[in-house]
């Protein structure tokens, strides 16, 4: 095992979007582990739109302070332990950060899940994609929050994004019409060709407005929203009497510095007797299994695809990042330090 360990710390925090001058990389030592802690190499690392706000402000967790180790979910291989239920050679996944090595005594990083080991057979980018975070998000956002039903026309927006993928297919399995928003031509040519969407809405190039009124003549009966602002007012604007929207992520408003779009079809919830319910998948873990095991059996069938973006190397993690916000990535965005 090598002496040092690369980490990315938070250098200043971002106004507009966040690229590589927002962090400094050190080099370390390596930690040593006391009685029950253990250490991690990392292997590969998650890019979350969510980070973004854990640069800036207290949410769901405390903000990264100046200083601080960038917070992150990654997979990676116990190296030295000294904890009875992680064992050297285990693959684990956990909140480990944007660090070459980790220690950890077993217990969840502020309120993010506590480190697991990763079951036999399943690799390191399918346990943070599909069998992760990512993959539990799309399954209770779309099921137990916009309580999906089979003939339902659910409109998905980010629908390439790591979530946004899986909420369309898992629609589709579940026998729903699907219209997904995404960015450029070729994104909408992505969905059709490789996630089955019915339809496609080309938020950089159509009226989302107009081709929301033509692709869903009859209204939305489920809108699962990764974007918000504008996006999300277009569709109030068409939602169906009784529509669930599912609120996960509002990924065009974490970079404005002069403040989010505002929302003007709001009364149409009212008019509508429609729902519109903000989730935190942290609030819903006991779903873990159900969920990891119907994503499973899915894939398995060749129901599902996984769809990932990887960039190498742990010195452009911040670029990485930076790819969620510019819509660059295709799918899950990974970062691979090593094999």
């Amino acid at each position: 095992m090598v002496d040092k360990n690369r980490r990315w710390l938070l250098a200043q925090r971002p106004s507009g979007i966040v690229g590589p001058e927002h962090f400094e990389l050190v080099v370390d030592a390596v930690p040593s582990i006391a009685d029950g802690e253990f250490l991690v190499r990392n292997r590969w690392l998650s890019c979350d739109p969510a980070q973004r706000t854990y640069m800036e402000f207290d949410s769901y967790i405390p903000a990264v302070q100046i200083g601080e180790l960038m917070v992150g979910a990654s997979v990676g291989e116990v190296v030295e332990s000294k904890h009875p239920d992680f064992q050297v050679g285990d693959v684990v996944s956990g909140a480990f950060g944007w660090q070459e090595y980790a220690v950890s005594d077993g217990s969840p990083f502020g309120g993010l899940i506590p480190p697991v080991t990763v079951p036999d057979g399943v690799d390191a980018p399918t346990a943070l994609s599909l069998f992760g975070i990512t993959g539990l998000t799309a399954y209770i956002g779309l099921i137990d929050v916009a309580r999906v039903k089979a003939g339902d026309t659910v409109v998905v927006s980010g629908a390439l994004g790591a979530v946004g993928s899986v909420v369309c297919q898992i629609a589709k399995l579940k026998g729903c019409r699907v219209v997904g928003i995404a960015g450029g031509p070729r994104k909408c040519d992505l969905l059709r060709a490789e996630l089955g969407v019915n339809e496609a809405i080309d938020y950089k190039n159509d009226d989302v407005d107009a081709r929301l009124g033509e692709t869903c003549p009859d209204g939305i009966d489920v809108f699962f929203d990764n974007v918000g602002g504008e996006i999300l007012d277009a569709a109030l604007a068409h939602i169906a009497v009784g529509a669930r929207i599912a609120l996960c992520g509002s990924v065009s408003g974490y970079s404005e510095s002069q403040g989010r779009s505002p929302i003007t079809n709001a009364f149409n919830l009212t008019l509508q007797r429609a729902t519109m319910t903000g989730f935190l998948v942290f609030d819903h873990l006991d779903r873990a299994p159900e969920a990891t095991a119907d994503l499973a059996t899915w894939a398995a069938q060749g129901q599902i695809k996984n769809q990932i973006d990887v960039v190498e190397g742990l010195e452009n993690a911040p670029t990485a990042l930076r790819r969620l916000f510019t819509g660059e990535n295709v799918g899950k965005q990974l970062v691979r330090l090593a094999d």
